[in-house]
């Protein structure tokens, strides 16, 4: 599988090859740095979703062709969301909701929850409607047969992000 030549791209690739040296680890954890976009925002988030679009393209299909497919999910997250409303910088403020993508030939398919209303604000952020942890609570108990609670910290009822 051809990789893009993105520093995220190279650090999937290798997570593929430990994935398929057959390695015990069941979580891998990577960075892409650069999206606290307060200035400037609309070309540097561009650059950044196609480096996250082209790596998980080629990591997705990688572990897909080294038969790993059916076991290996992938997630995003961010710590915190963006307002709505543009800054006087051209960028965007912190928010208080933000995405999270799963991906992986288990991961269920479509939007999970309700769709965000760009009108209906909290002070000027989209309002959150999952309690991340509840994702984080599917993920462990479904995917990885975890005992969530004692790793989230308390009962989440879990989300049902996993395809059986």
């Amino acid at each position: 599988v051809s990789y893009p030549g993105t520093g995220l791209a190279q650090r999937l690739k290798s997570v593929a090859q430990l994935i398929s040296a057959g390695l015990s680890t069941q979580i891998y954890y990577l960075t892409l740095d650069g999206f606290d976009t307060h200035s400037n925002q609309r070309d540097a988030h561009a650059a950044l979703l196609a480096e996250l679009s082209g790596a998980v393209h080629a990591f997705l299909e990688d572990v897909a062709h080294q038969g790993h497919g059916e076991r290996v999910m992938l997630m995003t997250f961010s710590e915190f969301g963006r307002r709505v409303k543009e800054n006087a910088s051209g960028g965007t403020d912190h928010g208080a909701a933000a995405p999270m993508f799963l991906a992986g030939a288990k991961a269920r398919s479509g939007l999970i929850g309700k769709h965000p209303s760009l009108t209906d604000l909290d002070d000027g952020d989209v309002k959150f409607h999952t309690d991340f942890r509840r994702i984080y609570a599917g993920l462990l108990s479904d995917w990885l047969g975890w005992n969530a609670a004692a790793i989230v910290g308390k009962p989440f009822v879990p989300m049902q992000v996993v395809d059986a």
